[in-house]
């Protein structure tokens, strides 16, 4: 098979890492990829945005199946856009994607279906918003209506943070038009954890469970990120948990869209509020998340090009997909100042030497060749990735791979898979 994978991130590199081992791959090519997809794939310059020519370039070429990395084209109608033109692909409609790209959307969808969530009120303006935080109390979740790059959450702790979020927001435009519209949303408590499904439309299949860590700062302390790490599994979510989850909240989406009009086919994320009273969701993605894909695919033991092609046909039903029991941990490698302004630039060393170590996998997320020198090229830089038998072998395998890596300003939190870790102390 011919295969395409669109995107240049993290993500991108486990998709192309994880389908280039089957042996049903002839051709694998990434658009546009980068500098370590490019070790597994032939990596075209177009556009994550160029539809026109992703669609020429995969006609041309004959492939047999596109997978969609990142959420921008799936919003734009990427998928629509293959599916008239015969090619298949792995990744929702434009229709039934705003499942992420609108939260408003997305909240009203889940009142309509009765799915748990957060209560919250959208609003247009900023002085009517700015009146009801002030009338609510804090704490208050503040949202961006549209796509922010999972930077578009500001938890304000007191009623100046949430008058300052929506002022940034509404009257700065940090966001530009994705944050033409908020949310105001009941702040939930609990423990977090992402749950994934591959799904044709009817057919559920549940990935193995994982837990992000967005905040920038150990202890989760500073500035929501797109992810400083995350592991698998998360035993927060116990298996009658993970059977609620599939029964509340995933089932009732995949058929309230299918009544909806809006068949959803493709990979379907829910970032979820384990809370007192049950499971809540905070957020749908309509694809892959990321860290979340490393530690997943690196516990993936089925082909993955059987699972897509199966979910493309509406053939799911028919597939057992297998994963292995290691316990997976990954770390991701930012340059200086990120989440916010961050340098770009820094040559990058000691990838090789983090790899020589069995079980490490290094994804490259914002790097670049320049002058055949490998150097950073984005906020996050590398995704250190280690499977082992536990906890305490995952963490120190991937923590020991991350000290022979070095770039000027490299960070990373040191407490990734610490959770897990005591959340299987508790649960014994």
């Amino acid at each position: 098979m011919k295969i395409l994978v669109i995107g240049s991130g993290g993500r991108e590199h486990a998709l192309v890492w994880k389908l280039a081992q089957s042996p049903r791959v002839e051709a694998l090519y990434c658009a546009p990829g980068n500098p370590g997809i490019a070790r597994h794939a032939r990596c075209v310059l177009i556009k994550t945005d160029d539809l026109n020519g992703l669609l020429d370039f995969a006609t041309s070429k004959a492939i047999d199946l596109t997978v969609v990395g990142p959420e921008g084209p799936l919003t734009m109608g990427i998928a629509d856009r293959f599916r008239e033109a015969g090619l298949r692909i792995v990744g929702p409609s434009k229709s039934a994607a705003e499942i992420e790209s609108s939260k408003v959307f997305s909240k009203s969808f889940m009142e309509r279906h009765r799915i748990p969530t957060a209560r919250a009120r959208n609003f247009h303006e900023p002085e009517p918003a700015i009146q009801y935080a002030k009338d609510h109390g804090a704490p208050i979740v503040v949202k961006v209506d549209g796509l922010a790059g999972g930077k578009g959450v500001i938890i304000a702790q007191d009623e100046d943070e949430a008058i300052q979020a929506i002022d940034l927001i509404m009257r700065r435009k940090t966001f530009g038009e994705a944050g033409s519209q908020i949310l105001l949303e009941d702040c939930l408590e609990g423990e977090e954890a992402s749950f994934l499904v591959f799904t044709d439309g009817k057919t559920i299949v549940p990935m193995v469970t994982s837990q992000d860590h967005k905040r920038v700062f150990d202890q989760d302390q500073g500035p929501n990120t797109g992810g400083m790490g995350a592991y698998s599994p998360a035993p927060v979510l116990s298996e009658a948990l993970q059977e609620q989850v599939l029964r509340e909240i995933v089932r009732p989406t995949i058929d309230g869209l299918a009544r909806e009009g809006r068949p959803f086919q493709g990979i379907l994320y829910t970032g979820l509020m384990l809370t007192q009273n049950g499971p809540k969701v905070l957020e749908y993605n309509a694809r892959f998340g990321d860290p979340e894909t490393q530690v997943i695919l690196t516990r993936l033991e089925s082909d993955l090009v059987e699972i897509f092609e199966a979910l493309t046909v509406g053939a799911l039903d028919h597939l057992r997909v297998r994963w292995s029991p290691n316990v997976s941990v990954c770390v991701v490698l930012t340059a200086k100042g990120y989440p916010a302004t961050f340098e770009s630039g820094q040559p990058i060393r000691g990838i090789e030497q983090a790899e020589a170590k069995n079980g490490v996998v290094v994804f490259h997320a914002g790097t670049v060749l320049r002058d055949g020198e490998l150097v950073t090229a984005g906020g996050r830089v590398l995704g250190v990735t280690a499977g082992g038998r536990d906890f305490q072998q995952a963490r120190d395998l991937a923590y020991e791979a991350i000290s022979r890596i070095r770039f000027e300003g490299m960070h990373c939190r040191m407490d990734i898979g610490l959770k897990g870790l005591k959340g299987l102390k508790a649960a014994g």
